[in-house]
């Protein structure tokens, strides 16, 4: 027998005492009894599958104060790195309408290293530092380095992890948080979530560990209180136009406007009569 023959039949008697699946077996390793082609889950072949239902760039991309009354009753999903899935229904935000805005960070249309995100494609995720110490989170929208702050969220899953997170964050004993303390606040909804400024510049329609989907129940007009942003100071005519928006009746809500509600209900009122 030629040598290249002889070498070509003891390949063949290795494969055949050989523990190692030919290559066609492999193919169907993950094949269904019922010889269903598609595959089934496995570490080794899996492949994560994006959301379905997860809110697309289209949705962000409206102009910013559009975008903050849209975001009302949204649900946020932060998901850690165990798979924890945490999740909130946004109830309050505020709108920074850019470069005319004297209190917004892009006042000017200045853009810096710090606020690069404000001016990235809408649905990008804009966190910064304040004090020093804690974060807060916006939302890139349409229009020149504008976008909407997370102002705070109604906690709907993870409420012993998101209590767990902010108790980390406090200083010494401190009694329990109570559910509508979690995320009652743009600083408090980050720690209960664990974001941080590694999340600066992320797309909430892209990224795997934060995204969105849409709320079951979506607010209409009348459920929507619009009043002046919170923490502005002196920025003229800026700090009290009602540039702020949040779920009437909401209890986690950061601060509500009695005075803007009594005249909401008046107005419902009379029409009705």
């Amino acid at each position: 027998m030629p040598r290249k023959r002889k070498l070509l039949a003891q390949l063949s008697a290795l494969q055949s005492k050989s523990s190692f699946p030919p290559f066609d077996a492999l193919e169907n390793l993950n094949v269904a009894p019922d010889r269903d082609s598609s595959p089934k889950s496995s570490k080794y072949f899996a492949v994560e599958k994006k959301n379905s239902s997860q809110l697309e760039s289209d949705f962000f991309n409206q102009p910013c104060i559009s975008l903050a009354k849209s975001l009302l009753g949204q649900i946020l999903v932060r998901k850690l790195p165990d798979g924890r899935e945490l999740r909130g229904r946004i109830v309050e935000t505020e709108a920074y309408l850019g470069g005319e805005d004297e209190a917004s960070h892009s006042k000017g249309g200045k853009q810096t290293q710090r606020n690069t995100a404000m001016f990235m494609k809408p649905g990008t995720l804009y966190v910064y530092q304040i004090y020093g110490i804690h974060f807060c989170m916006n939302i890139s929208s349409q229009g020149e380095g504008a976008a909407v702050l997370l102002r705070s969220l109604e906690p709907l899953e993870g409420l012993d992890v998101m209590r767990e997170l902010r108790s980390a964050s406090r200083k010494g004993p401190a009694k329990p948080l109570k559910d509508w303390q979690l995320c009652n606040g743009p600083s408090k909804l980050c720690q209960a979530l664990g974001i941080d400024k590694d999340f600066d510049q992320r797309d909430l329609a892209q990224d795997a560990a934060i995204w969105m989907v849409p709320g079951p129940e979506l607010p209409g007009e009348q459920d929507v209180v619009a009043t002046a942003r919170i923490g502005i100071g002196n920025r003229g005519e800026w700090a009290q136009k009602p540039l702020r928006f949040y779920l009437r009746g909401n209890k986690f809500v950061s601060v509500v406007d009695k005075k803007m509600e009594k005249e909401m209900a008046a107005l419902g009122s009379s029409s009705c009569s």
